[in-house]
């Protein structure tokens, strides 16, 4: 019998938290105020923690809390008071990469799980031998390894000792993530939690002898982006994921909107589940999910790692611009017979055609026909972000509208 494996996505916000659940995610990984490599991300404080834990609690989703940060000296008088807050607030587990937060960890809240993050660049069994006897449950595997490697892996370590791999999303040019441009650069310190991307800045070379003269690296008027990688994409080969013993197929964005989401938790979840039905069914259904996984913002897909080391189309020389096809306009918080209520994203107005993403993975299409502002106003759009409107929907099936699901319209 083949075993399912876990589907872990990204949440940054409490918003993008219950899309992640609603769509079809078996855990959420999510960042607090603190400790955590997103520290541009909204994350959560201590109430909204809560909140999302006991959501997603109800829908039988587990809760993964990162504390992850490479620590200084000086955060370490901070990480047991910020254990002993998380450990009321009980979630599944902890992400760490760190040995020293790691130890607090384990003697301050030893009832919780901890995750070895991707961070700690566990590249071989000895190491994953390693945390499991200092108490870990599982590791994430470095993002330099290949299917091969994690097949290894997966057959010299205990049974019970989970592999967790990324799957999709945002390359890094460093190992595992770990950074210094960032650092160099800005002063902000990507292994703190304040990266800024230098990976997608645009770069020129200047020859010693000649300062001030920069020369792009490729004959290109645009300059060349020489670090900026395309993003992984591995849904079109769940098969070889499960084959290799991967526990946890985790999906990187914490800072991605709830289309991101909703779109990629959507896709994966019927690739697993056709998959565990009938590889066959699986195969057959290649191109919907090719479809709809590049109906989010992406920067080109590729295999990453898993097969060998990237080449140089691997990365992306002319452009650090994502590709989007969709725009999120919201979600649905309340319905009434054809009239929808939503705090709208993104403009849209009267007579455009707007798409509803049904937990099925199909979409349902309606006319807008009315938009009413907050007041009871007509208007002829909703021009405004986070402007609260009430939608009258024409020329479809209004059975299929209930809350939380996500809307959006084609980008023309």
């Amino acid at each position: 019998m083949i075993k399912k494996p876990e589907l872990l996505m990204p949440a940054g916000s409490l918003e993008t938290l219950k899309t992640a659940v609603i769509y079809g995610a078996d855990a959420v990984y999510i960042g607090g105020d603190m400790y955590g490599l997103r520290a541009k991300a909204h994350n959560f404080n201590a109430e909204q923690m809560r909140e999302g834990i006991e959501f997603a609690h109800k829908h039988n989703v587990k809760v993964y809390v990162t504390v992850n940060i490479v620590a200084h000296n000086s955060d370490l008088a901070g990480v047991e008071p910020y254990i002993n807050e998380l450990k009321d607030i009980k979630p599944d587990a902890l992400i760490i990469s760190d040995a020293g937060i790691f130890s607090i960890a384990r003697r301050v809240a030893p009832e919780i799980d901890i995750h070895i993050s991707t961070q700690a660049n566990n590249c071989n069994y000895g190491a994953y031998r390693f945390w499991q006897e200092l108490g870990a449950t599982r590791v994430v595997s470095a993002r330099e390894m290949s299917i091969d490697e994690i097949r290894e892996v997966r057959d010299n370590i205990p049974e019970d000792m989970e592999i967790e791999t990324f799957v999709h999303g945002a390359m890094c040019i460093s190992y595992s993530g770990r950074c210094l441009l960032s650092n160099y650069f800005t002063g902000r310190d990507a292994n703190q939690g304040e990266c800024t991307h230098p990976c997608r800045w645009k770069y020129y070379v200047m020859e010693e002898q000649r300062p001030g003269e920069f020369l792009p690296v490729e004959e290109n008027e645009r300059g060349t982006y020489i670090f900026n990688s395309k993003d992984l994409c591995m849904v079109g080969h769940i098969d070889d994921l499960i084959n290799a013993g991967i526990d946890s197929f985790k999906v990187e964005g914490r800072m991605k909107t709830a289309l991101y989401i909703a779109v990629v938790a959507r896709t994966y979840r019927r690739a697993i589940d056709d998959y565990i039905k009938s590889p066959d069914i699986y195969r057959r259904n290649m191109e919907y999910y090719m479809e709809e996984i590049s109906k989010c913002t992406y920067r080109q897909y590729t295999t990453g790692f898993f097969y060998g080391k990237p080449a140089h189309d691997a990365q992306i020389y002319d452009s650090n611009t994502y590709i989007k096809e969709y725009i999120y306009l919201g979600y649905i918080e309340a319905v009434e017979e054809d009239i929808i209520t939503l705090t709208q994203r993104n403009k849209f107005s009267v007579g455009e055609t707007i798409e509803v993403m049904l937990l099925s993975g199909e979409n349902s299409l309606f006319e807008v026909e009315e938009i009413y502002d907050d007041k009871g106003r007509k208007a002829s759009s909703a021009p405004h972000p986070k402007q609260m409107v009430r939608v009258r929907l024409a020329k479809g099936d209004k059975s299929v509208l209930e809350n939380g699901l996500i809307l959006r319209k084609k980008d023309v």
